[in-house]
């Protein structure tokens, strides 16, 4: 078994990370410095090392482990994501003491987990490093204290989740018996038409519904909107960015198979118009701001698709891309979102008014993360959904492309209700507790904003080195 530890580095930091949460769990966090202290500092050090890592690239594990530019790029996103969903968590308020450690134990888990899945190019590594992701949040959606909804959540999460990895499963199964193999490199000479392999192509549709599910793309959605509105804000911040990484590095991978015309490329394209249409819609008559974002992430799950099924290099890249754009907007959202409800309450579109009075910096950045996620220049959003439209065109699929550029049209609406309310709006309710307006809060959310903005600006060495990676995997 060949196994070079310099290629493994961001993996094994993170599993001494959650080697040393692992022990102070079981001490009850009696010993040591409190894990809100040290795990950022480990956490920004794990950032370092997935940077160091960046160029590295070889086989390993009988050639089941690919460390590639697609690897790399997206533990880089994942390192980074982790760094900033543990800072926001640090000050969560309906988090009970005694579970701080298990929770940031879970957490650094699922980080692992999304990790390994970014390098692994074999059917059953990805079902089980997706496992290994999803089962630790299982036991967090529910970690929220005296909130029923929050158990409710957990169950949702749980069932919808099984439900997505017994279809997976079985999917996997069909695959293997029609194709021989479980390798992404050998699957991708095989044929995928409908009238050559129907058992392959039934059994990729199932298993696609397992990365479908995490990124909450129609019809696996169901869990979204619910799972976000019922555990803490903080917990939806991780739920909401770290799994479509992981969905999205794999659909990456397994585009490969897929050429446009293709039966099993259409479904995809008619699944992401479903999504990115029903989220939009669902989301304009929505007032509690999760659930605005949760309908949010299934249309962006949609707008994800257009790159996915354009059978280009390009394509891939701006999935890639898109992918990094969606979780750098949400994670601004989310970090605004946490701070203005300072008690862990859920926030609805009221709670935001006269925001730019009590709050300016968050009123700021607030609005920053609505115009990206619409897709207004120049913000990530609106070059990620460029580079979208660029690569699909005349692939076969320009209807998908009017329909993206037809919900961008619809999400104005809903996306700019949240800066009407921060900016025009000025009856605040009475009893609840004021924005977090420390230096935390707001060097957070400008780091955050300045991310969002310069992404936009500048995508060129991003979105160069995500189509250099793309031509690398389509040969």
């Amino acid at each position: 078994m060949n196994f070079t530890p310099a290629l493994f580095a961001p993996e094994l930091f993170q599993l001494l990370l959650i080697l040393a949460l692992f022990a102070q769990s079981i001490g009850n966090g009696a010993w040591g410095p409190a894990v809100e202290r040290w795990l950022p500092i480990g956490a920004g050090i794990g950032v370092v090392v997935a940077i160091a890592s960046f160029t590295g690239s070889g086989v390993m594990f009988h050639d089941v482990y690919k460390v590639d530019g697609l690897s790399q790029f997206f533990k880089v996103v994942i390192a980074l994501c982790f760094l900033v969903t543990v800072l926001n968590a640090s000050r969560q308020p309906t988090l009970a003491p005694d579970k701080r450690c298990d929770y940031f134990l879970f957490l650094a888990l699922s980080a692992w987990g999304l990790t390994i899945l970014s390098s692994t190019t074999e059917l059953f590594s990805i079902y089980l490093a997706l496992e290994l992701s999803s089962y630790s949040l299982y036991a967090v959606i529910s970690l929220r204290a005296n909130d029923k909804g929050a158990a409710e959540a957990g169950i949702k999460y749980i069932l919808f989740g099984a439900v997505a990895t017994a279809l997976a499963l079985y999917g996997l199964s069909y695959i293997l018996a029609s194709q021989h193999t479980t390798y992404i490199a050998e699957l991708a000479a095989k044929s995928w038409a409908w009238a050559d392999a129907p058992l392959a192509v039934v059994g990729l549709a199932l298993f696609l519904g397992g990365m479908f599910y995490k990124l909450a793309l129609f019809p696996f959605h169901f869990w979204c909107t619910d799972v976000y509105q019922g555990t803490s804000n903080e917990t939806a911040t991780f739920v909401a960015t770290l799994p479509k990484l992981g969905a999205v590095v794999v659909l990456v991978r397994l585009a490969t198979l897929l050429t446009p015309g293709l039966e099993i490329t259409t479904i995809l394209a008619w699944l992401g118009a479903i999504s990115m249409t029903l989220g939009n819609l669902c989301a304009l008559n929505q007032t509690d701001v999760k659930r605005i974002l949760g309908f949010s992430s299934v249309a962006h799950a949609g707008y994800v698709m257009v790159g996915l099924v354009s059978g280009t290099a390009e394509g891939l890249a701006a999935a890639a891309f898109y992918a990094l754009a969606y979780v750098a907007m949400t994670l601004l959202a989310f970090w605004v979102v946490s701070r203005v409800a300072a008690d862990g309450r859920n926030l609805q579109l009221d709670d935001l008014n006269g925001l730019y009075k009590r709050a300016p910096a968050l009123a700021f950045a607030l609005a920053v993360g609505a115009f990206a996620l619409v897709g207004l220049p120049p913000s990530v959003g609106f070059i990620g959904k460029l580079f979208l439209i660029t690569a699909a065109w005349n692939h076969g699929y320009n209807w998908l492309v009017v329909t993206l550029a037809v919900n961008s049209a619809f999400a104005i609406y809903y996306y700019l209700s949240l800066v009407r309310h921060a900016y025009t709006e000025e009856t605040v309710r009475d009893g609840v507790a004021a924005p977090d307006t420390s230096a935390f809060s707001l060097v957070g959310a400008g780091i955050l904003s300045v991310v969002v903005l310069v992404l936009g600006l500048l995508p060129s060495p991003v979105f160069e080195f995500a189509v250099t990676a793309g031509k690398g995997l389509i040969k």
